[in-house]
């Protein structure tokens, strides 16, 4: 398979990380000031039963945190990466279905006031292809892991 060498580039990649790592950050605080809010959103989409929600609405954001964080830094920024695809695949899934049930609520992305529409799965569908692209190219610049392996050499 001939791949573009843009594809490959370290600097594209390293785009792509500030990008999934900012946005990731800045959607889980919100989430992790206010979780009661936030499960709210979590319930609205009627996907889970009841006695999961607390543990969605506490569990979820932290992991939003943390992987925004390891892709943003550069640290395990390919697992990180990873887990924000598959997050991304389940975002997709849930919005795609409260569109189609014609549900009007908040999605709980970044908060409040953010409702459920196609425009969200589209942005989600580019979140999921930056993330795929980082978990597929992870050779980027600027990571902890390249600066921490020259200090231990």
């Amino acid at each position: 398979m001939n791949i573009n060498p843009i594809s490959r580039s370290p600097y594209l990649t390293t785009l792509f990380r500030m990008i999934i790592g900012l946005i990731f950050i800045y959607a889980s605080l919100e989430k992790i000031a206010y979780p009661a809010y936030f499960a709210v959103s979590v319930q609205n989409y009627q996907l889970i039963p009841d006695y999961f929600t607390n543990i969605i609405a506490v569990f979820l954001p932290w992991l939003e945190l943390y992987c925004g964080i390891l892709v943003l830094i550069g640290f395990w920024h390919q697992a990180g990466a990873t887990i924000v695809s598959l997050l991304n695949i389940v975002f997709i899934m849930a919005l795609t279905s409260a569109v189609f049930r014609g549900l009007d609520i908040d999605c709980g992305c970044y908060g409040a006031g953010s409702s459920v529409n196609i425009s969200r799965i589209i942005e989600d569908l580019f979140l999921l292809a930056f993330s795929l692209h980082i978990t597929l190219f992870p050779r980027s610049k600027f990571v902890l892991e390249n600066l921490l392996k020259r200090l231990s050499d």
